[in-house]
């Protein structure tokens, strides 16, 4: 028998690399079942391009068919990351942006992980001095940050900072325009969450800023139960951002997602990146912050900002309310805003 011939081995060897990346692909899919397979469909994109440049080598020799075939799954697996519905437990419907209306006012909102050691915090605050948003949800609040955050009472006198029980890392929420009259910021769940009800023109926004920990084997699961009759509370027009510390396809963020009957907004490229990789390898990021809308909030855009010392990038949210006249009935409800900050992963 003549010995396989050096395209043979090679298709042979990439079609089984191909094979072994199809196994935490595919247990990815299956994250409701156990948070370990979850934390596998965080990484299903970098997955399904492993699987599929190792098929692409496997079309060399005889595994040509086998190599086209994981190809064409490996594409399927990167559309459900896109939010294309392959099948519905799988994909995501988002909430579609909309032109804006020049006759009604434009909201802007700034959510980032301001990264508790972050060695540049005037980046920060020259990047908000720029854009100056109406509302600022921030994490990883740092007893070096909350001296920084100082600077901001003129522009931003409006706000709460949490500290979880344990110490450590609080979240924020700073606003330019006043709390509602009669509202309560407070937070929730030993600090990890805060909420204020912000007043925007007249309409009653409530606020929320959320830390979670990292996934399983850490016990983001577990808050997730927390938060969800919180989350489930919040009035039937919403906006939800923040940092979720999970890819906007995983279970995890569904949970988040259906707990609020929120739609996610596409958010594009990753949100977080090993700060100690080149710039060029930006694109490998994670994309776990995340921006949700549901009711009479009509999002314009979302899109990620250049880096100011975090690991997270700074993301800039464009919405505006739908007028009375736009609600059925005639008369709008009372809006909720929420931001969602998650924990960060760390460098």
């Amino acid at each position: 028998m003549n010995a396989p011939s050096v395209r043979e081995r090679i298709s042979l060897i990439a079609f089984g690399i191909a094979m072994l990346a199809s196994l935490p692909l595919v247990m990815g899919f299956f994250g409701s079942a156990h948070p370990a397979l979850d934390s596998l469909a965080h990484f299903r994109l970098h997955i399904a391009v492993v699987m599929i440049l190792a098929a692409a080598l496997s079309l060399v020799g005889s595994m040509w068919r086998q190599g086209l075939a994981a190809i064409v799954f490996g594409l399927a697996a990167i559309a459900t990351t896109q939010g294309v519905q392959i099948y519905p437990a799988f994909g995501q419907v988002h909430a579609a942006f909309q032109p804006k209306d020049e006759t009604a006012p434009v909201y802007r909102l700034l959510q980032l992980n301001l990264r508790f050691d972050n060695a540049e915090p005037g980046k920060v605050l020259s990047m908000i001095g720029r854009l100056r948003p109406d509302i600022l949800t921030l994490e990883e609040v740092s007893s070096l940050w909350v001296q920084k955050l100082d600077l901001l009472t003129g522009a931003y006198p409006h706000r709460i900072v949490c500290t979880p029980a344990s110490g450590g890392w609080g979240v924020a929420i700073l606003s330019m325009r006043p709390f509602a009259e009669g509202s309560s910021p407070q937070c929730v769940i030993g600090g990890v969450l805060a909420t204020a009800t912000v007043d925007l023109n007249g309409t009653p926004i409530e606020v929320g800023a959320l830390h979670l920990h990292w996934p399983w084997p850490f016990d983001q699961s577990s808050q997730i139960d927390d938060v969800a009759a919180p989350l489930g509370a919040i009035s039937d027009t919403a906006f939800l951002a923040g940092d979720l510390n999970a890819a906007p396809w995983s279970h995890s963020a569904r949970r988040i997602a259906a707990a609020g009957a929120f739609q996610p907004v596409r958010i594009a490229g990753p949100t977080w990146f090993y700060r100690k990789l080149p710039e060029a390898l930006r694109f490998a990021g994670l994309p776990i912050d995340q921006i949700f809308a549901k009711g009479d909030v009509t999002p314009h855009s979302a899109r990620t900002l250049e880096a100011v010392g975090s690991d997270h990038f700074p993301i800039l949210v464009e919405f505006s309310l739908k007028r009375a006249d736009e609600t059925p009935g005639g008369n709008r409800p009372p809006v909720t805003v929420v931001l969602r900050a998650a924990g960060q992963y760390e460098g």
